[in-house]
């Protein structure tokens, strides 16, 4: 027993000293206690918002690496369709003049090749002629008055436009009709009303 007067960690003297007056001994354990417990939480909330922003980065660089795997060829793309506009040019200038039928077969079928290969990377065409006119892959460069063709819809296509998957590569310049040419229309296809 002389053991157990000497180890002041004894189960009866904690008892004992919390149990009787309150003394600056046992009441820093306690403190201590809270404080240690009030870090804990900080650190445990500051891991939390650590481990959900790393989960954010993950996202956005997964989609990033995405994105850059999808349009990672964009301006390679970009810089072929002159090639695609002045071979169209030339097969329709053949045709025209009525060149000869080798040239504007060879050119034909070049031009053929290089829509499939674009095909393949993803890239289609817009479509113009005879439909309403969106902003997004249209570029209206003309209005003219139409009969035949709806207003707010394309009466001719200068240059086509084409989309890679989801994203406009270049907008087709179209001429987008007013709807009939009417000497009552004021210009944006509704007939002016006169007091």
């Amino acid at each position: 027993m002389a053991e157990e007067e000497k180890n002041p960690n004894i189960i009866d003297d904690l008892e004992g000293s919390s149990s009787g007056e309150s003394s600056p001994s046992g009441e820093a354990p306690l403190v201590q206690l809270a404080a240690k417990d009030e870090e804990l939480k900080a650190l445990n909330d500051k891991y939390l918002r650590l481990a959900a922003e790393f989960d954010n980065y993950k996202r956005l660089a997964q989609r990033d690496q995405r994105d850059q795997i999808r349009f990672g060829n964009e301006q390679l793309l970009k810089e072929l369709l002159p090639v695609v506009d002045n071979l169209e040019r030339a097969i329709k200038a053949a045709k025209d003049s009525k060149g000869s039928d080798g040239l504007v077969k060879g050119v034909d079928l070049t031009l053929k090749q290089l829509n499939g290969a674009l095909g393949k990377f993803g890239v289609q065409t817009i479509p113009t002629v005879g439909e309403a006119f969106d902003p997004s892959g249209h570029q209206a460069v003309a209005s003219v008055p139409s009969d035949r063709v709806p207003e707010k819809h394309v009466v001719e296509e200068f240059q086509r436009g084409y989309r890679l998957h989801d994203r406009i590569l270049r907008p087709a310049m179209v001429t987008v009709s007013t709807g009939t040419g009417s000497p009552a229309s004021n210009g944006t296809g509704e007939a002016s009303v006169e007091d």
